[in-house]
């Protein structure tokens, strides 16, 4: 696994996602982290998820990988050393209890192992980027279909608005956002990762 410092992730950054759990779409990124513990690789072994705090939610996502530090004006190509894709596993039902109370997301978002992430490639040239779809398959069945064409904020937005909020450096992952059809994660269950049609990465859920 490559080092890694921080984990910034964004929430409801796909429309139909925001819609398919009954929130308003944001007007401006909504950002929340995990700490570095949360990242495992997806090398198609076990992920021990916690079992006893209720319903296990997966959310596929297009990762980014910070190769330098952010400056005013850097435009991404230059600041995104690689892509990776991931899971945010998200325990709903802490998740459900802790927003009526207006608490932080923690608990919900950054346990060990909640954000497992396959290889990675060099980051491509952006038309390329683009063009191509990532895909989450649940036991053989694909469950979830995206595009970065689909973003409500677009990687130039999400790299200006976390370097400028909360800086970014060498070593960052930005979780970029999940597209509609999340679901259910259950022990047992193969969960596995593409872009387009190559398979990234897989794991099963422990």
């Amino acid at each position: 696994m490559i080092a890694v410092t921080n984990v910034y992730c964004v929430g409801r950054n796909y429309k139909k996602h925001a819609e398919e759990l009954g929130n308003d779409v944001p007007t401006e990124p909504m950002i929340f982290l995990k700490p570095s513990h949360a990242v495992c690789a997806m090398d198609d072994e076990v992920v021990e998820l916690p079992r006893d705090r209720g319903e296990i939610h997966y959310e596929a996502e297009l990762v980014l990988r910070i190769g330098r530090a952010y400056t005013p004006g850097i435009r991404v190509e230059e600041i995104a050393a690689s892509i990776a894709l991931g899971i945010d596993f998200t325990l709903r039902d802490v998740q459900s209890k802790i927003k009526a109370k207006g608490h932080p997301w923690t608990a919900a978002k950054g346990f060990r192992n909640s954000a497992p992430l396959t290889g990675e490639i060099e980051f491509p040239e952006m038309g390329m980027l683009e063009e191509a779809w990532f895909s989450l398959r649940k036991n053989g069945e694909t469950v979830q279909r995206g595009s970065i064409r689909n973003m409500i904020f677009d990687l130039q937005t999400l790299i200006d608005y976390i370097g400028e909020h909360y800086g970014l450096g060498e070593g960052d992952l930005i979780y970029t956002g999940t597209p509609e059809g999340v679901g259910p994660a259950v022990p047992g269950d193969v969960l596995e990762l593409y872009w387009n049609e190559e398979k990234w990465g897989g794991c099963t859920v422990g």
